[in-house]
């Protein structure tokens, strides 16, 4: 089966994609996941990237794999079945990979954000941005606003009008219940001095050791901080590569939905995700996506 980018968008929903990325959190702390780290192989203008994984309970092994270049970046999902041994599917998953990101998010959101959190705060204003704003309203309909920051006016403006946001300033949106950052930025653009008691802040770029977006001040203001592989973390988190002195302090946020782990304790408490991206949440996907078009 080759399933199309027109195809995924067509029949992933956020709620879809949301159900499979907490399923699949399940499984990860059950242990029936197998998922190495992201391998780059640098290129002189960009990048190749492997995502490999093994989901037992699911019935596949497979792989992300993408292409980073000035020309563009195709991304490709790869599902073999277990049980017959075959290949199972292809999946395009530009988008595919927009919606699993936004849905670990709002998973992320689901257990450790505030009770009764109204506002939504994202810095940037690109398509991981508008993913979030999405599965975020899904996953939290007692939302009433959400404010939007961007380096470009004009881009920032159309971004509000696109999906519904109010435009804001960097600390205006900072100072909300949910703050996520979802930028290309090399240099931080959340400051913890902004943050309101009891926030949570999921940082979703940075997957690079020497780019960050948030500053020391977030994490040291933070009562809980987890990500999604520590091991990838190690690698590739440069906000957390740059703060943390003892990694046995970051938690992984499977353990939290399923239960195994306390994150917010207090409405008070500053709780950080701070999101990688696993070649797990894409089989979960892809493989939802093939049960549709099925």
């Amino acid at each position: 089966m080759y399933v199309t980018e027109q195809q995924v968008a067509e029949l992933l929903s956020p709620a879809d994609a949301i159900a499979a990325v907490e399923a699949c959190f399940e499984r990860l702390a059950r242990g029936v996941i197998d998922n190495p780290a992201r391998v780059r192989v640098e290129l002189p203008d960009g990048v190749f990237a492997v995502m490999p994984c093994i989901d037992r309970e699911l019935g596949y092994a497979g792989l992300k794999s993408f292409l980073w270049l000035p020309g563009g970046t195709p991304f490709l999902v790869v599902l073999f079945s277990l049980e017959h041994a075959r290949v199972e599917a292809v999946v395009e998953a530009d988008y595919l990979g927009q919606l699993r990101t936004a849905a670990a998010s709002a998973v992320a959101a689901k257990h450790l954000a505030r009770t009764g959190a109204r506002t939504l705060g994202v810095i940037g204003c690109g398509r991981q941005a508008a993913s979030h704003v999405a599965a975020l309203r899904v996953a939290l309909p007692l939302l009433e606003r959400v404010l939007v920051h961007g380096r470009d006016e004009e881009r920032l403006a159309a971004f509000c009008r696109a999906h519904a946001c109010e435009a804001a300033t960097d600390q205006e949106t900072g100072g909300c219940d949910i703050v996520v950052t979802a930028t290309t930025s090399k240099e931080p653009v959340l400051r913890g001095d902004w943050l309101r008691d009891g926030a949570f802040v999921c940082a979703v770029g940075a997957n690079d050791p020497e780019s960050r977006e948030l500053d020391d001040a977030v994490l040291e203001r933070a009562s809980f901080i987890c990500t999604d592989s520590r091991e990838q973390a190690q690698l590739e988190a440069g906000d957390l590569i740059a703060a943390v002195q003892d990694w046995s302090a970051v938690h992984e946020l499977q353990d939290v939905v399923a239960a195994k782990l306390r994150g917010r304790v207090n409405d008070g408490d500053i709780t950080v995700f701070k999101s990688n991206g696993l070649a797990a949440w894409d089989l979960a996907a892809a493989a939802r996506v093939v049960e549709l078009v099925s």
